[in-house]
């Protein structure tokens, strides 16, 4: 068996840290090169045996790169503002083998080369155009003629987290001189303004013999321009996951070299697309995969760089969030505060970073949370987000919803009930008190097979992918509801057919259960909307436990009604019990 190669990594930040726990157990031995003894990656793993340390200078120095390429047998990179061109010399030189390659980096390093090499190859992006150095208020205005105000400025390099993106709002000397000021004395783009409705990102990984694989997709939202919380997978409609998979995978097709890539995006208002950027290396959007997926971004890197087989990027939970510990000041009180708080938060995990020094806005860790369906992670997150300094009321909400009031439809439910009418409402009701008494959460609406065709097929094709696990459909008359819900969702579909004026509910019956072969549509009897809630729970329960058991209880209190009916019978005889009991 070969020994097990060696790679250095250019940066011993958080992202290399994350790298050396899966390098850990799979028995890799990394070399980090960065400056300081004591960075967050080299807190976590030893150097390999035969080397005495591991390297202390920065990661752009070409004597430290090259020092480097000579202790191992693969660079790669957990930032991308590196020395491409010295990673390309030691790579022609055979020093060492760089992943991904250097010429991806080196594209990927100028945003601007990025978009035009991106666009030219059919990827959709924003419109872009470049400006000149030393622009003046006139190239401003060609610019916006072009693009259209406002517009975002970019530097070209050198920028993450918003240090590099300034927004135009118009072409006055003020609104210019402002920008150019934020953004100093670098090439800079501009991109036309994007009125997206989500940010969202997806993972892709790549190994040398050019297998891909993505991760599911997620959104990502922002404040003052810096992530603060993922949430996976990405709700939206039907086909949305797997667009922006595919998207993301494309684009990555057209670069070279090994590794994981994350790519961000943005969804329009018509439901399209448009890519905004590529980063070649784990990236913040991929951490809660080291909690959330069978295999995380970090682990998948290291294999994709080493040939080894990938793994799975399936997610193995439902509902997954994570949130960024940020620096508010020098004080660490508050970070400490933060992960204090997720101790006692149920499908918690923390990361702290190492770092010793906290600054306002500096990611210090960040929390995963996991959990069994989006109405707990939305529970749980909240806990998690109000304990931010910077907590914001009006923020949080947007992102973690409240409890809804009594009587209205939970903004993340598992379970959709649906009516042809409201004149099926009093049918309907009993199945509310029943996931009321079971705390589940659910949502109700009117949604008509032939008054409101649109409607229904857009709920039924986007229920699976917003969270939803059953539908309870009502339906009187021709009862076409349910059947046509079933057709259009791969959720499963309870029918409740509700007794009309005419025909007792029988010809509501009869259609829900003629249904054609391959659209199944489960049933129950005539207005009992009571067991076709109970038929949604015990579905739930194949999945979340915690159902299972609230059903066993359920039926054992069934069960001693039973016996002390039968108990009051014995004693008090049968005509007393029918004057007492069930003439009431």
């Amino acid at each position: 068996m070969a020994p097990q190669k060696t790679v250095g990594i250019l940066g011993g930040g958080q992202l290399g840290r994350m790298l050396t726990h899966p390098a850990a157990l799979l028995g890799i031995p990394l070399l980090i090169l960065d400056s300081g003894s004591y960075t967050p990656a080299k807190q976590t793993l030893l150097p390999p045996e035969n080397q005495q340390g591991h390297l202390d200078g920065p990661f752009t120095s070409e004597p430290h790169i090259r020092e480097l390429a000579k202790k191992c047998d693969i660079l790669t990179v957990e930032i991308e503002h590196v020395n491409a061109d010295v990673l390309e010399a030691v790579e022609k030189e055979g020093l060492c083998e760089v992943q991904p390659s250097p010429s991806t980096i080196r594209l990927i390093q100028d945003k601007f080369q990025q978009k035009k090499y991106l666009s030219e190859r059919g990827i959709p992006v924003s419109p872009f155009d470049e400006l000149p150095s030393n622009p003046t208020e006139n190239d401003f205005k060609n610019l916006t003629d072009k693009l259209g105000l406002p517009v975002m400025l970019k530097a070209k390099t050198l920028a993450y987290d918003g240090r590099g993106n300034s927004p135009l709002k118009s072409t006055s000397s003020e609104d210019i001189k402002k920008s150019l000021d934020f953004l100093g004395d670098r090439p800079l783009y501009a991109e036309g303004w994007c009125s997206f409705v989500k940010e969202v990102a997806v993972m892709v990984v790549r190994n040398k013999e050019g297998q891909v694989k993505s991760y599911d997709a997620v959104e990502t939202i922002h404040r003052d321009s810096i992530l603060r919380v993922c949430l996976a997978p990405l709700r939206g409609d039907q086909s949305l996951n797997a667009r922006a998979r595919q998207l993301a995978e494309s684009a990555v097709g057209h670069l070279t070299g090994a590794g994981i890539f994350g790519v961000e995006m943005f969804l329009m208002e018509d439901g399209s697309l448009l890519l905004n950027e590529i980063a070649p290396r784990p990236h913040n959007s991929g951490h809660h995969t080291i909690e959330a997926c069978n295999t995380s971004q970090f682990e998948n890197h290291l294999r994709a760089i080493l040939s080894l087989p990938l793994g799975s990027t399936d997610l193995i939970v439902p509902s997954a969030a994570m949130v960024n510990i940020l620096g508010s000041s020098s004080e660490m009180g508050p970070i400490e505060a933060m992960r204090d708080n997720a101790l006692s938060v149920k499908g918690a995990t923390i990361h702290l970073y190492g770092k010793k020094e906290s600054r306002k806005a500096r990611k210090m860790g960040h929390i995963t949370l996991t959990a069994e369906n989006d109405a707990e992670l939305t529970e749980n997150l909240r806990k998690i987000l109000f304990s931010q300094p910077d907590s914001n009321s009006e923020w949080i909400d947007k992102i973690a919803p409240p409890n809804p009031l009594e009587n209205h439809s939970h903004k993340k439910p598992l379970i959709g009930i649906i009516m042809g009418s409201d004149s099926d409402l009093p049918i309907m009701l009993p199945a509310t008190k029943i996931l009321n008494q079971f705390k589940i959460p659910y949502e109700l609406t009117i949604t008509s097979a032939h008054r409101t065709p649109e409607k229904m097929i857009k709920y039924s094709k986007s229920a699976s992918n917003r969270g939803l696990r059953v539908i309870i459909a009502g339906a009187g008359g021709a009862a076409h509801l349910p059947g046509m819900v079933a057709s259009e969702t791969v959720l499963p579909v309870i029918g409740v057919p509700v007794k009309a004026s005419v025909l007792d509910g029988v010809d509501s019956l009869y259609s829900i259960v003629q249904m054609p072969r391959g659209i199944p549509c489960a049933t129950v009897g005539i207005n009992n909307s009571t067991n076709a809630a109970l038929l949604a729970i015990k579905i739930l329960g194949t999945a979340i436990p915690k159902y299972q058991i609230a059903l066993e209880e359920y039926s054992k209190k069934l069960e001693e009604e039973v016996l002390q009916k039968c108990e009051k019978l014995e004693v008090d005889g049968w005509e007393k019990y029918v004057k007492e009991t069930l003439k009431k």
